[in-house]
């Protein structure tokens, strides 16, 4: 008898102790990212931002080349991000592996036509949600993007992305995130 309540106490003690860790574990889980659709070149993802539903479709180049050759560079991917509680529609994102050179453009070129974005340290954006959709109509239509930035060493890097199932995962977190 007296094993079995220092055993039930023990269990009683677990959970008070580990109850807050185990809430903070479930709730974090809510906030990865799922996979809700792959799309030949393009992912589909959704998951919670401060308990609000966020979508995004994510993309690696399928090919880059530098000058110099041999560049050393981090994860390089794009994403295109609707977070509809926050008005925030088709926010492309651009994360090349590398600090940007400072106060430097990136060009985005979608079969022939061109568009500039500002960068921050490792990332460049559209200078206005007016260009997000711009560039995202453009790569709805589109067969390739590429991407040109130079480094904070003056390095030059040059991304190619394909943009084969782009409107189809565009398609999906438009249905998801409204």
């Amino acid at each position: 008898m007296m094993i079995k309540k220092l055993f039930l106490w023990t269990i009683i003690g677990l959970v008070i102790y580990c109850g807050p860790f185990l809430i903070l574990s479930v709730a974090d889980a809510q906030t990865s990212p799922k996979i809700i659709g792959e799309y030949k070149s393009w992912t589909a993802l959704k998951y919670k931002e401060k308990g609000k539903l966020v979508c995004f479709i994510s993309s690696s180049p399928k090919k880059w080349s530098s000058t110099p050759k041999g560049v050393n560079r981090g994860d390089i991917y794009i994403l295109v991000t609707h977070r509809p509680s926050f008005g925030t529609k088709d926010e492309v994102s651009i994360y090349v592996g590398y600090p940007f050179k400072k106060k430097s453009e990136v060009i985005a070129k979608i079969d022939g036509k061109t568009f500039r974005l500002f960068t921050d340290d490792k990332t460049a954006w559209a200078k206005d949600s007016k260009t997000d959709k711009k560039m995202v109509q453009s790569m709805r239509s589109g067969n390739q993007l590429i991407i040109n930035g130079v480094s904070s060493r003056g390095s030059k890097t040059k991304d190619y992305y394909s943009l084969l199932g782009f409107t189809s995962a565009h398609n999906k977190i438009n249905r998801t995130c409204k």
